[in-house]
């Protein structure tokens, strides 16, 4: 749990004695889409530890009611400096937690400097503690990815094996390429077998290609394969500390890169 007495010195220590988290944006199709989120959550918890939720989804996607737990105060209430990350963090079994981002990923690119600075200063405080960061994005959103879709080194489109799952993920891919995503990580799950789950990826990927033309790759079954591994493979640990500053430094240069982007 975080302390909130922590000092800076402490803070230091722990940051450089671990290894920067890795830091994932995805999205979740399907009838079930939290419990596919959480179960994604908590398969890559099994296999890396200390996987923080930064749960941005709104309304029937957010992922509070299927973990049991209250709405919760969102990411945007630390600037009002009532609010300390002990408070805002929402413990989770079997994960590292929870916190409520909806808002924050709204406001994120209308703050002046000095309050974008603090929110930025909070996420890489709970970046210290954890293992292993997801960003869970609502599929209504894909259109408009928000800041910290923007700033995560990679994107995880979780895919649920039926009907509605494909749909939902054709809609996303193909809103994602719009807003200038690149390539995409797949995951299947809910399918009746391997085979089955390596079908339903073959389909979804023949008709990007021939249609959007934005590259998938293949992570595995969310049931039997290790995605963490898959998210997780980098020359070195320099690359992971260089993803990592580069997702917060994204984040902290939110306003300018977002008005460059609508001005191109």
């Amino acid at each position: 749990m975080i302390d909130g007495r922590e000092d800076q010195a402490a803070g230091l220590r722990r940051l450089f004695r671990q290894t920067p988290p890795a830091v994932v944006a995805f999205y979740v199709t399907g009838r079930h889409r939290a419990g596919n989120a959480i179960l994604a959550a908590h398969r890559i918890a099994a296999q890396r530890q200390r996987v923080l939720l930064i749960d941005e989804a709104a309304g029937d996607e957010a992922l509070a009611e299927t973990l049991g737990l209250a709405p919760g105060p969102d990411l945007l209430q630390m600037l009002d400096g009532r609010l300390t990350l002990a408070e805002l963090l929402q413990p989770v079994p079997g994960l590292f937690g929870r916190v409520p981002a909806a808002a924050a990923a709204l406001a994120l690119p209308l703050l002046d400097d000095a309050r974008r600075a603090c929110l930025v200063q909070a996420v890489r405080v709970l970046h210290r503690h954890a293992g292993f960061v997801l960003i869970h994005a609502g599929c209504d959103s894909a259109r408009d990815p928000s800041p910290f879709v923007q700033a995560a080194p990679q994107r995880l489109l979780v895919a649920e094996a039926s009907a509605s799952g494909a749909t939902d993920a054709y809609r996303v891919i193909k809103q994602l390429a719009a807003a200038g995503a690149g390539s995409l990580h797949i995951a299947v799950t809910r399918a009746r077998s391997s085979d089955d789950a390596r079908n339903f990826f073959t389909s979804l990927q023949k008709l990007v290609r021939h249609h959007v033309g934005v590259p998938l790759v293949w992570l595995g079954e969310v049931e039997r394969d290790d995605l963490a591994a898959g998210l997780t493979r980098m020359p070195s640990a320099a690359s992971a500390r260089e993803e990592g500053a580069t997702f917060l430094r994204r984040l902290a240069g939110t306003t300018v890169w977002r008005q460059a982007g609508a001005s191109g």
